[in-house]
């Protein structure tokens, strides 16, 4: 046995999952480090914990999720009105339908940030088996919900639940947890994929046959991220990123409707009155609304022009009633929320959370990313929600949840910072 391979075992019999993060060399991560490390448990103020230099990493990460959720809120109730009004009969049903589903999501969020992430760890396999099970469970007739053509929910009356969210969790937690597990040291590109992309691969099939494209690209982001963090080989990404995009390219080319909206996304005004509709009218909205918006509840776009008003093109509608203003504070929110979560990943105690802070903060803003792009008419049109933000009560459950996670990590932080 040569030296190499003697060093090699010795490193993974002595690596322990929960001694603190020490970076492996000159990669990638050594560099995202490098750039917002500040030490285990101090704050963005570089106090520490407790102090008098301000709050700590978990208490921001919970202001700026307090602020988005509350955001959303206020947004649903104006972006739902109409289309509530015409289905139930009542013009806050939706509103109200999201506020229930806000207070089951703080309430996990309480949970999880109360208890040590690392019980995750223990949870992995249930959470992976019951996220199949629920994905195929959809796909059963008379047990998925259908609508729109696309079977997404089991619902019971005006109950539903959305199972490719929990998925999505479940993505993060599993990859997280497959490249740190005791053991494990991954060093090549192929140590890094064979761990993760099998089941990644099961989540994606299941959603697809749905058929939920956007969903689908939100767990590709989880899992690239956790790659991307965990030090993935610089050379293996060419390949990766080249494979992904061809397997969405052939998936958009094989319905006619995902197509069509490739070439709206070209030239939405060639075929404003179908293909481009959603973008038209989405631009409509944003342009209407000038520096400070038409002022709230008093956009005219959700009078049954703009589809999916309350839940995909939400980001229009504050476009419209609160302006470039409003749109730039919601962006700001983001963005404070990112920076917040990547200090939280690189000051995490140990290589599992920081590979899941980093997971679920890149999911978050990637997502929101994507989310705007389609509203502003830079990216085709592809049904992901803008997180906190959007209506939905699965999505905005689990997304509290991950926060919850989130803050769980930081206070682990601030902990072993004392």
């Amino acid at each position: 046995m040569d030296s190499s391979s003697s060093n090699r075992k010795a490193r993974r019999k002595s690596s322990d999952n929960r001694e603190p993060v020490r970076p492996r060399g000159p990669g990638l991560m050594s560099g995202f480090r490098a750039r917002v490390a500040i030490g285990p448990g101090k704050t963005i103020g570089n106090h520490e914990p407790g102090g008098h230099g301000g709050p700590t990493l978990a208490v921001l990460i919970a202001m700026s999720v307090g602020a988005l959720t509350f955001a959303g809120l206020l947004m649903v109730m104006s972006a739902s009105a109409v289309a509530a009004l015409e289905k139930t009969g009542s013009a806050f049903f939706i509103f109200w339908r999201q506020l229930i589903m806000a207070g089951f999501g703080f309430i996990a969020m309480i949970y999880l940030a109360r208890h040590d992430y690392h019980r995750l760890q223990k949870w992995v396999g249930p959470l992976v088996f019951i996220s199949v099970g629920l994905l195929v469970l959809v796909l059963i007739p008379g047990i998925g919900a259908s609508a729109g053509g696309a079977s997404r929910w089991i619902g019971w009356g005006s109950v539903g639940f959305q199972p490719s969210e929990l998925a999505k969790l479940a993505t993060l937690v599993f990859c997280a947890f497959a490249l740190t597990r005791p053991g494990h040291e991954p060093e090549t590109t192929k140590e890094y994929l064979l761990p993760t992309l099998p089941v990644v691969g099961v989540f994606a099939v299941l959603v697809m046959l749905q058929p939920d494209m956007g969903t689908t690209l939100s767990m590709g982001i989880g899992l690239f991220v956790i790659l991307w963090v965990a030090g993935l080989p610089k050379r293996a990404w060419f390949g990766l990123l080249l494979v992904a995009a061809a397997g969405a390219f052939v998936l958009s080319m094989t319905e006619d409707y995902r197509r069509r909206r490739m070439l709206a996304f070209i030239d939405p005004w060639a075929d404003a009155g179908d293909a481009g509709y959603h973008s038209v009218q989405s631009l409509l909205a944003i342009g209407s609304g000038g520096w400070t918006g038409l002022g709230l509840g008093a956009g005219r776009q959700k009078w049954t022009f703009l589809p999916n008003a309350h839940t995909d093109f939400v980001f229009a509608v504050i476009g419209e009633e609160l302006g470039f203003v409003g749109c730039i504070a919601v962006m700001a929110l983001f963005v404070f929320f990112g920076y917040v979560g990547f200090r939280v990943a690189a000051n995490a105690p140990d290589r599992f959370g920081r590979l899941l802070a980093a997971g679920i903060t890149g999911w978050v803003c990637i997502q929101a990313l994507l989310n705007i792009g389609v509203t502003t008419g830079r990216l085709p049109v592809t049904g992901i929600p803008l997180p906190l933000v959007s209506a939905g009560g699965s999505a905005l459950v689990v997304s509290l949840a991950a926060m919850g996670i989130l803050i769980s990590i930081a206070r682990s932080s601030e902990r072993a910072g004392q």
